[in-house]
Formats: structure tokens, sequence, C-alpha cells
């Protein structure tokens, strides 16, 4: 409680925001989070999306504050200010797939089949409001077929979006392509009432500047984002784990013990056999005549 006064001294505060939470996601938030900029962060998205306390401490964990609203895109050029604004806080950079277990070498088909399979993990990731519509999503256009990756209905942008994987570094050529998908949808597949598709390349890498350029001048509302198949280790988990020199020492120590203690073995089995002969063979040990 005193931990509680100390984080939350504004009474006005502790009605309208720390009221409305549990008193153990409150604990989580207290012990987990120093910064009050921070904590605010996370009660509030607490709130807003109803988070139980497992997923309230993923979020942490993943440093949610540090991914949120930082995609590259051009959202601020092609979207109206309320849409822009939001649509720019919907996107991550980097999003994390800690969840699949897949190698760095991922191709994008195996990337695409894991994280449907692993649908609800993806959702959490990619945050409230996207609805799965198909994968390999399927277009006519001129006698010919393309296929989107993933295409979803996103109900608070009340728009379509289409996301592109790609296991390489980006490229502005993908771009051109999704611009290409982003038109076909919205000609296709968009009703009255909708806004504007918008698409998300998610990339292996990305290089900022090139993606800030090749978006620049594109009139469909785009973003570019990386992807991690695994989290970073922290900075404290990172100073409580060996270094390859401890490794490679404990490893050494464990070879010469498995070549020694084997030769010992026999050296002693050896010697105890030598003396249960002797002490077999000795005078004491013999059975007195019997006359």
């Amino acid at each position: 409680m005193q931990a509680f006064a100390a984080a939350y001294p504004e009474e006005e505060f502790v009605q309208q925001v720390a009221a409305q939470l549990p008193w153990f996601h409150l604990c989580v938030i207290i012990t987990r989070i120093k910064d009050t900029e921070e904590r605010l962060f996370y009660l509030k998205k607490t709130i807003e999306h109803g988070w139980s306390r497992n997923i309230l401490v993923h979020q942490i964990e993943s440093g949610l504050h540090l991914r949120e609203g930082t995609s590259t895109t051009n959202f601020a050029l092609t979207l109206p200010p309320p849409q822009s604004d939001l649509a720019h806080q919907t996107l991550k950079d980097p999003y994390i797939f800690d969840f699949l277990t897949l190698s760095e070498e991922v191709q994008e088909m195996d990337l695409e089949n894991a994280l449907i399979s692993h649908i609800q993990d993806f959702f959490l990731e990619l945050g409230v409001g996207f609805a799965y519509l198909g994968r390999q999503y399927h277009l006519s256009i001129g006698d010919q077929d393309f296929y989107l990756d993933l295409l979803f209905y996103h109900t608070k942008l009340h728009c379509y979006v289409v996301i592109e994987l790609k296991a390489h570094e980006f490229k502005p050529e993908y771009a051109g392509k999704l611009n290409f998908y982003l038109s076909a949808v919205d000609d296709l597949i968009r009703q009255d009432g909708d806004n504007p598709t918008i698409g998300i390349l998610l990339c292996r890498e990305k290089n900022k500047a090139i993606a800030e350029y090749v978006l620049r001048d594109i009139q469909k509302p785009m973003g570019v984002s990386e992807y991690q198949l695994t989290r970073a280790l922290s900075e404290e988990l990172k100073g409580r784990l060996p270094c390859v020199e401890e490794i490679e020492k404990v490893i050494e120590e464990v070879e010469i013990t498995t070549s020694v203690v084997p030769k010992c073995s026999i050296e002693i089995k050896a010697f105890n056999s030598g003396e249960m002969s002797k002490k077999e063979n000795s005078p004491d040990n013999h059975s007195p005549d019997q006359t």
C-alpha cells in the first residue's frame, strides 16, 4: 500500500485511472515500471483494451511503449489528420514474433504459415481492431491471378489492411508491388463508407532513410516495419548469463574430467582387485587344517 501511495499520490488520478484496474494489475505496473510516463502508458492501454494480467506482463516485457507508433509511414501525406494519427499509432516497429519456433533463415511462406497457425498470438502482437479475412487472398486483374499475403479489416480505422511479408531487407520495389495491391483492393473490394486501404510491409530489416524516400511520393497509405523472431535480452538478464569464454572453460573442464575419471576408475578397480588377491592368499585368510 505504501508503494502504491508513493507511486500514485494524486487522489484525482487514483479515482479516474487507477481505480478502474484490479489490484494485481496495479502491482504489476508498480513493481515492473519505475518511470511515471511509462506507467501511465500501460495504465491507459490496459483500461482501453481490457488486458488480462498475463497480457499486461507480455506487453511490458516486449517494450510496447517503445514500439507503438514508430513505423516508417506516409500516413501524414495520404490520410486526413484524425485517420492518419490513429493509423500511425496502430503500427509498431519492430513487430516481435517470438512465439514462433523458426530459424532466422525462414522463408516467407513458412513465416506466413506459422503466423496463421498462431493466429491468436499474431492478433495480440498486431493490436486491437484487426479482423482476419484471409491469406493468399486471390485477386483476378487483367486475366492474371494475384495473391495478397494477408488481408485484414480494421474495425477502428474502418479500412482494409494488406500485409505483405518479406524475409529479406526492405527493397524499393516491394513498395511498388504493395501500391498495386492497394489500388486493386480499393477498386475491387472496398465499399462505400470504407476508408482508403492501408498497406503494411513487414521486412526482416529496413534502412529507414531508403524507406522514407520510397514512401514520400507514393499516393497510397503505406507503412514499413521490421519483424523479429526473437526478443532482445534485457541488460540485466545479459549480465546474468555466462560469456562465451566462461562456457568454453566449463566445456574444457568437463572434457578433462570425462577423459580422466574412467582411467582413475580402472586403476582403483585394479588396485582393489590386487588387494583382494593379496588378502585371499595371506595366511590369515587360510582355514586351519582339519585333523
